[in-house]
C-alpha cells in the first residue's frame, strides 16, 4: 500500500513506525480523494485546516476519505449511530499483529490470502477486515452478532471490486458464544483479533462519552452521542470488558490449535491482572502485551497462545 503522507510532517509519537497515518493529515490529498470532504474542513484555533471531531459526519466523511485515499475503497458507508472507528489506531493494531505473526516467520511480515484472520466483533463499519486485506492481502472471517452489522458490512463488500470474495462474514447467533458456532470443521486460523464492547452499561457508556469528549475538549449534552458513535452491542455487554475477556480466554482454551495467536484489544489498565490470571489457569503457553499511546488514548492489545513457539 502506497503511503499518501506529506513528507515534511513529523510523526505523530505513539504509532507503529509502519502506520501510515502517524502524520498529520493532509486535507488537501483526502479532499482530491474525496470531494465531499471540503465542507467540512476549516481552520481551527491553531490556524490549522481539521475537521470537528464533535460532529459525527465530519467524521464519517473523514473516514470515507481515508478509505479512498490509502485503500482504494470505491464505496464505505455506515448507518447513524453505528460506531465509525478512527482508522490510525485501527490500522495501528493491524500492524502490530503483522508484527505479531513476523515474529514466528523469520521477522517477515507473511502476506497473501494463505494467512487466515479471525475478526471477533467486525462490525458494520468492517474496518480491520479492510485495512488488513488492503494492506497485506490476508483474507479475513468477520463474526457479529447483529444481523443489521452484518448486512451493512457486506454491502461495503459487495461494493468495492478489491474486496469480492476477500472478506467472508458470519452471523453469531448466541451471543455467550465467541468461537462456537463460527469455526467450521477442521478450519484455522493464524490470527484472531478483537475490540471487545468496554462498557457494562448505558449509565458507563455516557460517562465514558463524557469524560472522551472531556479530552477533546468538547462541550457537549449528556444526551448526545459519541462522534464516533456504536450501537449497544458494540459498546455494551454484560460484566462489560473483563467479564467478555474472560469468556474469550476460556473459550480459546477449548480450541487450542485452531488460532495460532489470540488477541484483543483492552481498554482498561485495570482489567489486565484478571485477564493474566486466567491466562495461566488456563494453559497459555505465551502471554505478550502490545503498549499503545494515541494522542490522550492510551491502550493494549494482549496476545496468547495455547500452541508452542
Amino acid at each position: 500500500m502506497k503511503e499518501n503522507i506529506p513528507m515534511q510532517s513529523a510523526a505523530k509519537p505513539g504509532f507503529h513506525p509502519q502506520n501510515p497515518h502517524r502524520f498529520r493529515y493532509d486535507y488537501k490529498q483526502l479532499i482530491d480523494a474525496c470531494p465531499e470532504l471540503a465542507p467540512f474542513v476549516k481552520l481551527n484555533k491553531y490556524n490549522i485546516e481539521s475537521v470537528d471531531f464533535a460532529d459525527p459526519v465530519a467524521v464519517k466523511m473523514l473516514n470515507r476519505a481515508i478509505l479512498k485515499l490509502n485503500y482504494q475503497l470505491e464505496f464505505w458507508d455506515i448507518p447513524e449511530k453505528y460506531l465509525c472507528p478512527p482508522i490510525p489506531s485501527r490500522a495501528d493494531y493491524i500492524f502490530h499483529a503483522a508484527d505479531l505473526l513476523a515474529s514466528g516467520n523469520n521477522r517477515i511480515i507473511p502476506t497473501g490470502k494463505t494467512v487466515s484472520v479471525l475478526d471477533i466483533g467486525v462490525g458494520a463499519n468492517c474496518i480491520y477486515p479492510i485495512i488488513g486485506h488492503q494492506t497485506f492481502g490476508w483474507h479475513f472471517v468477520g463474526t457479529d452478532i447483529d444481523v443489521a452489522a452484518i448486512r451493512i458490512a457486506q454491502k461495503i463488500l459487495d461494493s468495492n471490486v478489491s474486496l469480492k470474495g476477500k472478506i467472508e462474514l458470519r452471523l453469531q447467533s448466541k451471543t455467550s458464544n465467541i468461537f462456537s458456532n463460527i469455526l467450521k470443521p477442521g478450519e484455522k486460523f493464524d490470527l484472531s483479533i478483537c475490540n471487545p464492547p468496554f462498557h457494562s452499561s448505558q449509565e458507563e457508556a455516557s460517562e465514558g462519552s463524557q469524560r472522551k469528549s472531556r479530552n477533546l475538549n468538547l462541550k457537549v449534552e449528556k444526551t448526545q452521542a459519541l462522534n464516533f458513535g456504536g450501537q449497544s452491542s458494540e459498546l455494551i455487554c454484560d460484566g462489560g470488558e473483563h467479564e467478555f475477556l474472560r469468556r474469550m480466554v476460556k473459550q480459546s482454551s477449548e480450541i487450542p490449535d485452531r488460532v495460532k495467536w489470540f488477541t484483543s484489544l483492552v481498554s482498561k489498565k485495570s482489567n489486565l491482572p484478571a485477564i493474566y490470571k486466567s491466562l495461566q489457569k488456563f494453559g497459555a503457553k505465551e502471554v505478550r502485551t502490545i503498549e499503545m499511546v494515541h494522542g490522550q488514548k492510551q491502550s493494549r492489545i494482549v496476545a496468547w497462545t495455547f500452541q508452542p513457539i
